[in-house]
């Protein structure tokens, strides 16, 4: 294929290199005489790792040249990846004028060509992005999307240092797209690289970087807070990191990183507690730490305003527990959400096939006499019952074989879980999704 590059920095020289590695031709687009010199003469534009190599190599091969006439790159390619930069403003916003020049540039080139012409933005931006780059476009060149022309959100995931293995070995290639011909011919351009392509929503492509470096930044700190602790302890702690990074099923996993309800349970809390107590007593600030109870109990009131948004009275708990399968009350969000609703004076019923009141036993058993005194006023032991009795019903937990319930159309449905089986109902709605 043929392919422009706009931007020579770091994403759009590694893109160039590696895609002409992979028998593209490319042509390197950017305003900066010096990148372009560069380029022509078979010189990167970064250092990093095999890049050299890769661009003397492909110059040499004539697959790679550069410019910093945009019209020419237009007219001579049929795919052109959007690599410029996206800064931070002073206030925090991202810098997307670049973006927009681009597509300006773009636009005014498309003008003059007949070619169905596809445009990859690879650049880190915000979600709603793609969707202004096309208007500029559609408004500069008269030309109209998925008609004249596609965009693709495809971002990278790039560590430098690092870049060129990561490129050509990605643990997933990202792609979104509301256009058929751009995703199959993006699929066609990532033959050659060893890892699994992900379609999805053009506002998921947008936004997963984001998600991924601010997770990062999260491990960093976190990481960073442990060691101080370990540190007044003589505990070493990259030792200590080496066990917990071993624990796949839990640690380093995907469990628990479903946006869903607040934790609870007896553990969970108990031991956060426990550590930012430790670190309080060596006088060690824990902002990570300190912050984890925050956010679960803010997550506890966006559900609370999500029941109290329907404007019912009669409102269900399809469980209680702090986890499906359990009859352990103990700290249970969905118990703290209940004493919430009593307070507001709603009106409350309780289904849970798992806990039996009377089977309850020690710290189990004093914690729902505290907090729900007369709990056993709530329980409805009747499915049908308990749902013909409620106007909304709330799923705390993720839950098997629902499809034995009748509900009906008028009931709402509030689920914290995504319980798939309940999004076929009517009046569905999800906590955080």
């Amino acid at each position: 294929m043929n392919i422009s590059v706009f931007g020579l920095g770091y994403v759009g020289c590694v893109s160039l290199g590696c895609l002409a590695q992979n028998g593209h031709n490319l042509i390197g687009v950017d305003i900066s005489q010096t990148k372009v010199e560069l380029i022509n003469k078979g010189i990167p534009t970064i250092i990093e790792n095999k890049i050299d190599e890769i661009i003397r190599e492909q110059y040499t091969n004539k697959r790679i040249k550069a410019t910093s006439d945009y019209f020419e790159a237009i007219k001579q390619t049929e795919i052109s990846i959007i690599c410029v930069g996206t800064p931070s403003s002073p206030e925090g916003h991202l810098e997307l004028s670049h973006i927009y020049s681009t597509a300006e540039q773009i636009g005014h080139a498309l003008k003059e060509k007949n070619e169905f012409h596809i445009l990859v933005i690879r650049s880190t931006v915000l979600p709603g992005t793609n969707f202004k780059f096309g208007k500029i476009i559609e408004k500069k060149s008269g030309k109209k999307r998925n008609k004249d022309f596609a965009i693709v959100s495809n971002p990278e995931f790039l560590r430098e240092g690092n870049a060129v293995e990561d490129y050509l070995n990605p643990s997933v290639t990202v792609i979104g797209s509301d256009n058929n011909i751009a995703i199959e011919k993006m699929r066609r351009l990532y033959e050659g690289i060893n890892g699994p392509i992900e379609i999805v929503d053009i506002d998921i492509a947008e936004m997963i970087k984001y998600v991924n470096n601010s997770f990062h930044a999260l491990k960093i700190a976190y990481a960073n807070e442990v060691g101080n602790i370990c540190k007044k302890l003589r505990i070493d702690s990259h030792e200590l990191m080496r066990i917990f990074c071993l624990d796949n099923k839990l640690n380093i996993s995907c469990k628990y990183l479903k946006p869903a309800f607040a934790y609870g349970g007896s553990c969970l809390p108990k031991d956060l507690k426990a550590l930012k107590t430790l670190a309080h007593d060596f006088y060690l600030e824990t902002p990570i730490l300190n912050s984890i109870e925050i956010s679960n109990n803010y997550q506890k009131n966006v559900a609370l305003d999500f029941i109290l948004k329907t404007e019912k009275n009669k409102i269900g708990f399809f469980g209680i527990a702090f986890k499906e399968g359990t009859d352990d009350l103990r700290y249970s969000p969905a118990i703290d959400l209940i004493e919430k609703l009593i307070g507001k004076g709603k009106k409350v019923f309780i289904y849970d096939k798992y806990v039996h009141l009377s089977k309850l036993i020690g710290s189990n058993k004093s914690f729902i006499e505290e907090k729900l005194p007369h709990i056993s006023s709530l329980v409805i032991s009747d499915v049908d019952l308990f749902v013909s009795s409620c106007e909304v019903i709330v799923f705390p937990n993720s839950s098997d074989n629902l499809e034995f319930m009748t509900i009906p159309s008028e009931k709402i449905i509030i689920d914290f879980a995504r319980n798939n089986e309940l999004k076929k109902t009517e009046n569905y709605f999800g906590l955080s999704w």
